[in-house]
């Protein structure tokens, strides 16, 4: 390969790794001038990686607080509200949008409005407290610093790898949104996302990562099934909604496996 073509290839990793921390986190990262039409569909395949950056970030705060003396059940909390910082509750805002629309909508187009209503309902607001709580908990039962990274990074590249996989599951739930104005997923990225999420996880978790691996695959199918049950497809909301479903099971079957 000469010199001009590896320097493009370079410039081309580096732009789909930017994109995929634009698209997942509220990260200064800047991408010069506009965006290729098929950055996003490329980015996806690197979803995992960013995901355990910001397992690895999330534990780190996890270590640095239980060092200062704090309890696990507050060193828990703190990490979580990094995590929900960095990415600017993108995946939370999701499964509440999802949990209202399911929860208080008759039909297809009621639930995809109550949807696009930024205002939150009660079942949005139980669904976040479940999701914090389990979470929480799980970290806080973990406990040991070492074992509370593994887990995060574990759940932070497993859960993104998800994302991608239901994205091209799934149809779009809308003809007018996003999803269908991007189109389907590259197949090569899906499996890109799905090999590094997997590889990721094997390398943070060892030998329980397969166990944790079934977890994972569960929980994001039972999401897209419900999704083609609720409103016949996928939106982004679903998406933040599978990535919650998929670590929320990651990290309980976690906390029951790595405990003493």
């Amino acid at each position: 390969m000469s010199k001009s073509s590896q320097t493009k290839a370079s410039a081309r990793l580096g732009d789909e790794i930017a994109a995929a921390a634009i698209f997942l986190t509220r990260l200064p990262v800047r991408f010069d001038g506009p965006m290729p039409a098929d950055l996003h569909g490329r980015a996806l395949g690197w979803y995992p990686v960013v995901g355990a950056g910001l397992g690895l970030a999330a534990g780190a705060v996890y270590a640095v607080a239980t060092l200062l003396g704090l309890t696990s059940t507050a060193a828990a909390l703190l990490a979580l509200g990094v995590q929900v910082m960095v990415t600017g509750a993108l995946h939370e805002d999701g499964l509440a949008d999802v949990a209202d629309g399911f929860g208080g909508g008759r039909d297809k187009m009621a639930k995809l409005a109550i949807m696009r209503d930024s205002r939150l309902g009660s079942y949005g607001v139980l669904a976040l407290l479940f999701s914090l709580g389990l979470r929480w908990s799980a970290l806080a039962a973990l406990a040991d610093p070492l074992a509370v990274a593994a887990a995060l990074i574990g759940a932070g590249a497993l859960s993104r790898a998800m994302v991608p996989a239901v994205y091209g599951y799934l149809d779009p739930a809308r003809t007018d949104g996003l999803a269908a104005e991007l189109g389907a997923p590259p197949g090569t990225r899906i499996a890109m996302a799905l090999a590094l999420g997997i590889c990721l996880a094997g390398l943070a978790l060892g030998p329980v990562a397969l166990p944790v691996l079934a977890a994972a695959i569960v929980a994001a199918l039972a999401i897209a099934e419900l999704a083609r049950a609720q409103i016949g497809g996928h939106t982004g909301d679903v998406l933040g909604a599978c990535q919650q479903a998929v670590e929320i099971a990651v990290l309980l079957v976690l906390a029951t496996m790595m405990l003493p």
